[in-house]
């Protein structure tokens, strides 16, 4: 964003939200909360309180979201393969072709499997829910041209529901046989006082299902957040028990071996 004055160009100021976003979905979700904190108070100190407030407005991603958002931003390429393939995905849907299809199901599932595994590799041993959740946002990256368009910036795992190959396509038209819409008789107009009362009311009820949603929001994204971290610390125990147990099978296997032949050398020593 550049600052400019009656004297011309009078320098650069840093594009504040921008870069807080870019900084916050690239870092763990653990730093989240008290970066964007500091981030939105860096942003007021310079005299922006309208970044700041949209700073605050950001939400934390879960574990899975910021595994894909990572590898987004740090490869830009990422985003145009998956456009490309999405593109072709719907031209195939639009004039179908047997071979065609197939050839781009196994291209669809190729690209997945990759982009899944560079998303993950710098993970120590991620978790099998992890893994199901990236590749099922990648799956949706292609059928859904929103959580496409949200890459970098998913707040949670998308999953794509749909059938087919994609959700492309043209609008289908009405068949003839329907009957066309009754002509509705047009409403009778409002005094001027009424209609801006009802637009004020219609203005607050919605800002206030918006603060309603929000508030879901974050409470279903720290549920989901918790449970992501129980599964993770889960599966780590089970781990870690695994290698216990087989320890204890190990130990238990030599002091069985040691019984039997001191028991070996009792019975020489008693004939």
């Amino acid at each position: 964003m550049i600052a400019a004055s009656e004297g011309g160009i009078i320098g650069y100021v840093t594009d504040l939200l921008a870069d807080a976003t870019a900084e916050l979905y690239q870092l763990d979700p653990d730093e989240f909360m008290a970066r964007r904190q500091d981030l939105a108070d860096q942003a007021r100190a310079a005299g922006d309180p309208a970044a700041a407030k949209q700073i605050t407005g950001l939400r934390k991603p879960t574990r899975s979201a910021w595994v894909v958002n990572r590898l987004v931003r740090a490869d830009p390429d990422v985003t145009a393969r998956l456009a490309a393939l999405a593109d072709e995905l719907r031209d195939a849907e639009r004039s179908p072709q047997g071979a065609r299809i197939r050839e781009l199901s196994a291209a669809r599932a190729r690209l997945v499997d990759e982009l899944t595994r560079q998303a993950l590799s710098e993970l120590p041993a991620p978790p099998a829910a992890l893994r199901e959740e990236v590749t099922a946002t990648f799956d949706a990256a292609l059928a859904d041209p929103e959580v496409a368009a949200n890459l970098g910036t998913l707040v949670r795992a998308a999953h794509w529901a749909g059938f087919g190959l994609n959700t492309g396509g043209s609008p289908v038209a009405p068949a003839p046989s329907e009957k066309p819409a009754k002509t509705r008789k047009p409403a009778p107009v409002e005094p001027g006082a009424e209609r801006e009362r009802r637009h004020r009311e219609k203005i607050i009820e919605a800002e206030r299902d918006v603060a309603e949603a929000g508030r879901a929001l974050d409470t279903a994204t720290d549920a989901e957040q918790q449970l992501e971290d129980t599964v993770r610390r889960l599966e780590a125990e089970l781990a870690q028990a695994r290698k216990q147990l087989a320890e204890a099978r190990r130990q238990a296997y030599r002091a069985e071996s040691r019984q039997r032949r001191a028991s070996l050398v009792l019975g020489r020593l008693r004939e």
